[in-house]
């Protein structure tokens, strides 16, 4: 007979009241009421994040009250949910989202640069969270392979609209329409 044991799930409230050493350098956030500890990002991945937080605003400041907001941020899909996506997009529909505590409720775009520990995190757990909630559009960003795949909700289905590697150039998004990706520019 197999033994089942049952494990409480953290909610948002207790995780937001816990403590943790001054000298930890870790990021943590809350998927499935489990939590996850991020190991601090490297400085090719926060480069990344960089540049595409800076297309992404260039293209949001075109578009009045449309917000791109880079990691740490808590994002509270419910009480059992708190990613810390490297990027978020909200469109001026979702504006009231955006509070001194965080991204309450399920923005527009969320981007996740895959880090070499947690690529299962970022593929698996991650997308299917994002499909879950209803995210709009969900961007993988892989520099080791120089990747970029674009996934985008289709009937409640997280479904790839497009994927391109350095060498075949650009990328476009259902939800950033106007806005090229272009690769060799990323990943330069």
């Amino acid at each position: 007979m197999a033994l089942h044991v049952e494990t409480r799930k953290l909610t948002v409230a207790e995780f937001h009241r816990m403590e943790f050493d001054d000298n930890d350098t870790h990021l943590y956030e809350l998927l499935d009421g489990e939590l996850v500890k991020k190991e601090a990002s490297t400085p090719e991945h926060q480069l990344l994040v960089r540049d595409l937080a800076f297309a992404m605003h260039s293209f949001a400041k075109q578009q009045p009250l449309d917000e791109v907001i880079f990691a740490p941020v808590d994002v509270f899909l419910d009480e059992y949910n708190s990613p810390q996506p490297d990027l978020v997009y909200v469109d001026k529909t979702k504006a009231d989202l955006i509070t001194n505590d965080g991204i309450v409720g399920v923005p527009t775009l969320v981007v996740e640069v895959i880090s070499p520990s947690p690529v299962y995190r970022d593929r698996v757990t991650k997308k299917a969270l994002y499909e879950r909630f209803g995210v709009q559009a969900y961007w993988l960003v892989d520099p080791a392979d120089e990747y970029v795949e674009i996934f985008t909700l289709v009937e409640g289905q997280c479904q790839l609209l497009s994927a391109a590697s350095l060498e075949e150039g650009q990328l476009t998004s259902n939800v950033l329409t106007s806005l090229p990706l272009e690769l060799k520019n990323l990943f330069a």
